[in-house]
């Protein structure tokens, strides 16, 4: 795996932090020099300038963005005044013959297009996919030959809410990736949980309507702690194995750069000998897999409910481009299709890495930021049948129905048959599919013939054969059998390998578990839905389903099926490794005066580590005492400690003139004695404390850690005279991520 670009190597910036909304600062007077549209921030790019059928135009890709200097109507005459109706007399009646405002506001109310029934939050960049050729043994995909690069689209999101909700909700996340390969688009469309709820597609609305709002009041938005879902998922035990990764951590990762993905399904890849293997697609963060606690993402939901998109973005602007390896597990393509007894057409089973390991076939690295998000993140398109030479799809009955469905649901959302012209989702290959007109058809097409064969257009469009690169299925025999609505028995085993998840888990990892369940379960009505999810538990272990039992105050059910003898996985666990640092946040409070030496040292070594550092601080603009000034970022007001993955104290600030809970809420009531610290940063280290976030803190800071109650030699408190020196003790303990001392455990 390659590293990422170092700081020097990082692309210029006018902010000292990301998230700055233009391309240029804007001035302080309307501007009123006539000029053409600012280019693009450094950190986006489009889709490739490749035309409605796939060929490669050469075009420059600002041609296809708005251009010229002077407002003008869709039909590019300009307009001299856009701020008033056309009317009879200034106080006379709009006249209907106003055609710049009937197409202004005929375009506004055309603006929406219907959001995603599942996966309409979302977010996504622009990237390029490295193969390391370790795939070419098992597929003839030109893509995953050696040294290879494709580029890339990827858009993750949550399931359950709407475009409107919040990111840090506790659900499965999507991570769908479309390679513009040449040979044509392929689709990776995955989840960051290997397993799903259902085995069989002809549930799935049925599992989506239980955890979408209820229909009479369309609440709770973007959650599954309501009564619908619980009531589905604990009558439908395939359901165990999905609901068990869901209250595990992985429920609420730290960001979408800290997230493993899956493609879920097992597929078939075919070498270019026509010799075939069965697979299952992973992708491995290189900064680790991570999680946020339950408290923190509750707390961002409502400071800042775009917290993993703005994440995402602000990562890409900074340079710290998000990478994962692509992996797969391999397994004999049998008649059969199980490994070790495992099925491997089981979409709620995962093959534990201990028994097939994840080799590695290539690097995504994500580099660009997208210019508009209508245009490429809510437009782009992914369906499972977009497959190139050498992948296939297996008789996984989950994935058969997902292959009707996404072209359907495309076509019924992006307005008709030809959303694969919508530049985002264009091939980068030469395309002649015979497919006319229909709704938004963009292409010009040539002919009389558009159909096969031909003599007319001279037999063009021809069939292609495997050495022209034909996509060929691979000729997999079907036995013969009846037709039959039910499932193989190997179906049947719903709670071996939940329970295998939950042995897997550290004591940490357990409790967070324990406390999902107790939360999601309190959050329901139905007594007899929290008695038969207890009874759900009881079949996965005994201790799990005792904690959310004392939580729920219900007595402990009995076991109705016999426990399976499970290996733990480690794998399984997201605790015990060292990540890198690109991209965490480190929030440096400050105060003008004897520290900014220390500010200055500790700005710069956060930044040298790829690290952003924020300064916090009473009041925004700088503090310049003796040298070079600093820009604060946020203030006391503004921040939360869920903002930042580590807190760095260089001083000991007095409570701020908004310091009062009449301005600021977080200050809390006017004390009777006047405090010695701002109250806000007192919330800043109490919070991040309990959260297992590193705290470091120099000169005199440490009066604040004691204000706080903090001692000095509290698990993962770092305290000096030197700010470099803490700051790189400080660096040890955000490799692992949090504080795992600060969270005792009794399971």
């Amino acid at each position: 795996m390659t590293a990422n670009p170092t700081p020097e190597e990082r692309p210029d910036r006018d902010q000292e932090a990301p998230g700055g909304p233009g391309a240029k600062p804007p001035s302080l007077e309307e501007p009123t020099d006539p000029h053409g549209p600012l280019p693009p921030k450094q950190d986006q790019s489009g889709p490739e300038t490749v035309g409605p059928t796939g060929q490669a135009t050469g075009e420059d890709p600002a041609r296809s963005a708005q251009s010229g200097a002077y407002l003008t109507t869709a039909q590019g005459a300009r307009l001299h005044e856009s701020d008033h109706s056309l009317k009879a007399g200034s106080r006379g009646p709009v006249l209907m013959q106003d055609h710049h405002l009937r197409e202004k506001i005929t375009h506004f109310d055309h603006e929406r297009i219907p959001e995603r029934v599942v996966h309409a939050r979302g977010a996504a960049a622009h990237g390029v996919f490295r193969s390391y050729g370790t795939a070419s043994r098992l597929t003839r995909a030109a893509f995953l030959a050696e040294d290879v690069e494709t580029p890339v689209f990827v858009r993750f999101s949550t399931v359950l809410g709407s475009r409107g909700s919040a990111d840090t909700v506790r659900d499965t996340r999507g991570f769908a990736t479309k390679f513009y390969t040449d040979e044509g688009t392929f689709d990776l469309v995955g989840n960051n949980i290997p397993v799903f709820f259902i085995q069989d597609a002809v549930k799935f609305p049925d599992i989506i309507h239980a955890g979408k709002p209820h229909p009479d009041r369309e609440i709770p938005q973007a959650q599954s702690a309501h009564d619908t879902f619980w009531d589905f998922v604990t009558l439908h035990t395939e359901a165990v194995h999905h609901t068990l990764w869901n209250m595990s951590d992985r429920g609420v990762p730290r960001s979408f750069r800290m997230m493993e993905g899956f493609g879920v399904h097992t597929f078939r890849l075919v070498a270019a000998d026509g010799g075939t293997s069965l697979v299952k697609f992973h992708w491995k963060p290189r900064l680790g897999v991570h999680s946020l606690v339950w408290e923190e993402a509750q707390i961002i939901g409502g400071t800042d409910p775009d917290f993993h998109r703005r994440d995402l973005h602000d990562a890409i602007e900074a340079g710290a481009y998000p990478q994962w390896e692509l992996g797969v597990q391999v397994f004999p393509d049998t008649p059969e299709q199980t490994f070790q007894g495992i099925d491997l057409l089981d979409p709620t089973k995962i093959v534990p890495e201990e028994l097939a390991p994840v080799e590695a076939v290539g690097l995504l690295t994500l580099d660009a930021n997208p210019k508009n998000f209508f245009a490429e993140t809510e437009q782009v398109a992914f369906h499972p049948g977009h497959l190139v030479p050498g992948i296939d799809v297996t008789d996984d009955p989950l994935l058969a129905g997902r292959l009707f469905s996404y072209l359907d649901t495309q076509i019924s959302r992006l307005g008709g048959p030809n959303f694969a012209q919508l530049p985002i989702n264009r091939p980068h290959t030469p395309t002649n599919d015979m497919l006319r007109d229909g709704m938004h058809q963009t292409a010009v097409h040539t002919g009389v013939a558009p159909y096969r064969p031909n003599s007319l257009d001279g037999g063009c469009p021809f069939l292609a054969g495997a050495e022209e690169g034909a996509y060929i299925e691979a000729p997999v025999e079907v036995p013969a059998a009846a037709k039959v609505r039910e499932a193989p028995a190997s179906f049947s085993d719903h709670f071996s390998q939940p329970r295998q998840f939950w042995l897997s888990m550290t004591p940490t990892e357990r409790e967070h578990i324990i406390a999902a369940y107790t939360f999601e379960l309190n959050s329901c009505y139905e007594q007899r839905i929290k008695e038969r999810a207890l009874t759900v538990l009881a079949n996965i272990d005994p201790v799990l389903c005792e904690g959310v039992a004392a939580g729920l105050g219900l007595p402990v059910p009995p076991a109705t099926v016999p426990f399976t003898e499970v290996r733990p996985s480690p794998a399984l666990s997201q605790l015990g490794g060292t990540w890198p640092l690109d991209g965490r946040t480190v929030g440096i409070v400050a105060d003008a005066g004897d520290g900014m030496d220390a500010v200055r040292a500790v700005r710069e070594a956060v930044r040298s580590a790829g690290c952003v550092p924020l300064v916090v601080a009473a009041a925004g603009g700088t503090l310049d005492a003796d040298g070079e000034a600093v820009t604060v970022q946020r203030t006391f007001a503004t921040a939360r400690s869920t903002e930042f993955d580590a807190l760095f104290l260089t001083a000991c600030p007095a409570p701020g003139l908004d310091a009062q809970g009449v301005r600021d809420a977080k200050a809390g009531h006017p004390p009777t004695d006047a405090p010695s610290v701002d109250p806000r940063v007192l919330l800043l280290l109490d919070e991040a404390y309990r959260h297992g976030k590193a705290i470091g803190a120099t000169g005199e800071a440490s009066l604040a850690l004691e204000a706080a109650r903090l001692p000095s030699d509290a698990p993962g408190v770092v305290v000096g005279d030197d700010a470099t020196d803490v700051w790189n003790r400080l660096t040890d303990l955000l490799g692992a991520h949090r504080v795992w001392q600060r969270f005792p455990a009794s399971v």
